[in-house]
């Protein structure tokens, strides 16, 4: 398998990020000969697809749920899968489950799912809720709502299509806050995303120049220089300079795909280690500042469907199973780690899911190879969706905000 060469800003960026979240490792010299067994890390989900479902999905009346199969498991091809949802609304199709909920569906509905070989033997099953939110829920609320992320938040467009749905009758009056956007002039489609961001960004690197000018060249919007010389993440400081001392009522948190991008099996489970300590530093600053925020952790999404997309991105310098492993790691951790918190003000987001890897990510019209005529469509982008993409993922946040307007 092609690796991405010492040289490539990813891979100084893992060992940046490990050496500052997990430290070094001893070295026994009285045993050298002594061989090492690599074992399987003991939170490893034992079934053999890692198959793994949110609590809960949050779904809105008239707009579409989905659940991806190939996004719910770690294989390298679903089709040689049978998957057999168990619900008594929607629809099972070759790739996933799909459902339009109506205002008579409000409430919650089982689903479950088994998953058999080509043996007809099952191997993994797994469960969660669909919850159908009121139409009319947080109707007259006013809300806030601060997105931190990386590219996939500095595109702007879930952000932008979570404030359009707030636009229509029956919602919360929403206002997005943060210190970055995309138009000429501050505009009301604004968040804390910057493309490349990790969570150890975001937690360590300082510069004079955060929240203003050129966005390369800012530091994180969260940390400020202390009296004494140190730096400090200071969430109540922030949201003074940002939203004149107002916390918002809701904050989401979307990292991982520069955060794991590197990683391979070797570094996996010390680099995923390294991400979720950085990561909690951000939950553990706004909860302190603020213990009735809501917290929505964006869970990861999956990468495009093909290799395609990833050649074209990264010529021969990275795999999409790879990248897929180290995703689906992630995943599994932050289902660990998070899972179980609502009573501590933060939930997951179902985002992974909901998202079509096959049809909403980018294409391009290519020829097969330079002797054949005509074109087919490649994906070409491996971690960034198409606009379609992108409104999946804002239904998502939608659900989860209006279930939980106060």
């Amino acid at each position: 398998m092609c690796r991405l060469q010492r040289s490539h800003p990813f891979f100084r960026m893992l060992i940046v990020g490990i050496l500052a979240g997990s430290g070094t490792f001893p070295v026994h010299a009285e045993e050298p000969t002594k061989e090492v067994v690599k074992t399987t890390a003991p939170d490893v989900p034992s079934n053999p697809i890692r198959l793994i479902l949110p609590p809960v999905v949050h779904a809105v009346p008239g707009i579409e749920t989905n659940l991806y199969f190939d996004n719910l498991c770690l294989v390298v091809n679903p089709a040689n899968f049978v998957f057999d949802p168990n619900c008594g609304k929607g629809r099972h199709q070759r790739e996933r489950w799909t459902w339009t909920p109506s205002e008579q569906d409000v409430g919650d509905h089982a689903w479950s799912i088994s998953v058999r070989n080509d043996q007809n033997q099952v191997i993994a099953k797994a469960e969660t809720i669909i919850r159908v939110i009121d139409p009319k829920a947080g109707e007259g609320k006013v809300l806030s709502l601060l997105c931190i992320g990386d590219s996939l938040t500095n595109a702007s467009l879930y952000p932008e299509q979570i404030l359009n749905h707030c636009k229509l009758p029956g919602n919360p009056q929403l206002e997005l806050i943060g210190s970055n956007w995309v138009t000429p002039q501050p505009g009301p489609v604004r968040h804390e995303g910057y493309g490349g961001w990790t969570a150890l960004r975001f937690a360590t690197h300082y510069t004079e120049t955060a929240r203003t000018g050129e966005t390369s060249k800012r530091g994180s919007p969260f940390l400020y220089l202390q009296p004494d010389g140190t730096k400090k993440l200071d969430f109540q400081h922030y949201c003074h300079d940002v939203s004149n001392g107002k916390m918002p009522t809701h904050v989401t948190i979307f990292l991982g795909p520069n955060d794991v991008f590197s990683l391979n099996d070797e570094t996996l489970e010390p680099g995923v280690d390294a991400i979720l300590k950085h990561f909690d530093q951000l939950v553990v600053m706004i909860r302190t500042a603020s213990p009735t925020t809501r917290i929505g952790i964006m869970l990861p999404v999956p990468p495009a469907a093909t290799q395609d997309a990833f050649g074209a991105n990264y010529a021969s310098g990275q795999t999409r199973w790879q990248y897929k492993r180290n995703q689906h790691r992630l995943l599994e951790k932050m289902h660990a780690k998070y899972g179980g918190r609502e009573s501590d003000q933060i939930d997951l987001i179902s985002t992974y899911v909901n998202l079509d890897c096959d049809h909403n990510y980018p294409t391009e019209q290519v020829a097969p190879n330079a002797r054949a005529t005509g074109s087919i469509a490649r994906l070409n982008n491996g971690v960034h969706p198409s606009g379609a993409g992108y409104s999946q993922i804002a239904d998502s946040v939608y659900g989860w905000l209006k279930a939980t307007a106060k």
